[in-house]
């Protein structure tokens, strides 16, 4: 579980980000090389320490491959009830 707060904030701009990705059509493959690019960035900036890095990969790559995150609600038609 991520605590800090800025790698909860890269958490939430990278897990919005690929969720945008997904639905425009790039799947898993594109995913994880964004995903990729992404951490090599914060490394390479040190924007937040090498062991949150590692957390955040770990947590991001678990947000990829669950399934669940990336399906569209389905609505159920609502009836007309007076």
């Amino acid at each position: 579980m991520l605590q800090d707060t800025d790698t909860i904030r890269h958490y939430q701009k990278l897990t919005d980000a690929l969720v945008e990705m997904w639905h425009r059509g790039y799947r898993y493959d594109s995913l994880r090389l964004y995903l990729d690019g992404y951490l090599a960035a914060l490394r390479h900036t040190n924007a937040i320490e090498p062991y949150r890095i590692h957390r955040l990969e770990e947590e991001a790559t678990r947000y990829i491959y669950d399934r669940s995150n990336f399906e569209i609600p389905q609505t159920q038609p609502q009836s007309d009830y007076y």
